[in-house]
């Protein structure tokens, strides 16, 4: 069974009953059904079924969910907000558009300028819990876990975006992490293609990161990080060939 028609039946069942009672008190499922079409549609647009700059009709995406208007609106609402949806007036939704050369480079020439410093100051100022955290961000443990590679690839695009967020939030610059976390660099790259390569060589980088993070060691980790991020911008490039 594929990660959507998984998603697609995860999100019929959470809607009937609409509300369960426990003592008499309604338990309301709104919250999670909105979250449950989020990542149903995430998925689409991560993996290309939804193709940058499609048009997403709300009562398609209400037959194929069997939902109401309200859980997919909101699921659009949240991705609008990470740039992967874009509203017109009049129009309805649609995904972005994919990201031109030009932003790509600027993306990351971006990174290059702040993550590798972010990534030494962050080994300067882990301990045990910290570094356990970022293990488990990481993604390497759960590498192979899951037989469906495009439900892995997105899977992963939010992992890497996490992992990359977590190491700026320990070097201790919120205006640095704010500003790339705006950019919501990872999404859009990760749209540029999808390739099993994109994840694997990624999780090899995560690991040499985390490496240098466990040997306490600053200059290796801001050696280790701008090498991941040279090697995912060499890997990414042919979609625009």
């Amino acid at each position: 069974m594929t990660s959507v028609k998984r998603q697609k039946k995860r999100i019929m069942s959470s809607t009937t009953p609409a509300a369960e009672t426990v003592q008499g008190s309604p338990i309301q499922r709104a919250n999670s059904l909105s979250g449950d079409v989020y990542e149903a549609i995430f998925a689409q647009l991560m993996s290309l079924k939804i193709a940058p700059g499609a048009r997403i009709t709300v009562d398609n995406l209400v037959k194929e969910f069997n939902v109401s208007h309200t859980p997919i609106r909101e699921a659009l609402g949240r991705l609008e907000g990470e740039g992967l949806v874009v509203k017109q007036h009049l129009v309805g939704f649609r995904a972005a558009p994919q990201i031109t050369r030009r932003r790509f480079d600027e993306l990351y020439e971006l990174r290059l300028l702040l993550e590798p410093h972010a990534a030494g100051r962050a080994a300067a100022a882990l301990n045990e819990e910290r570094l356990a955290r970022l293990g488990d961000a990481a993604g390497v443990m759960a590498r192979r876990e899951g037989k469906d590679a495009h439900a892995r690839y997105s899977s992963f695009a939010r992992q890497d975006a996490a992992f990359h967020d977590m190491i700026l939030e320990f070097a201790g610059n919120e205006l640095v992490r704010q500003t790339l976390t705006f950019q919501h660099t990872h999404f859009h790259i990760f749209r540029l293609m999808f390739h099993s390569r994109v994840t694997e060589e990624a999780l090899d980088e995560h690991e040499a990161i985390l490496a240098a993070f466990a040997a306490a060691d600053p200059r290796a980790a801001e050696l280790a990080m701008r090498e991941h991020i040279e090697h995912s911008r060499d890997r990414l490039l042919p979609a625009f060939e």
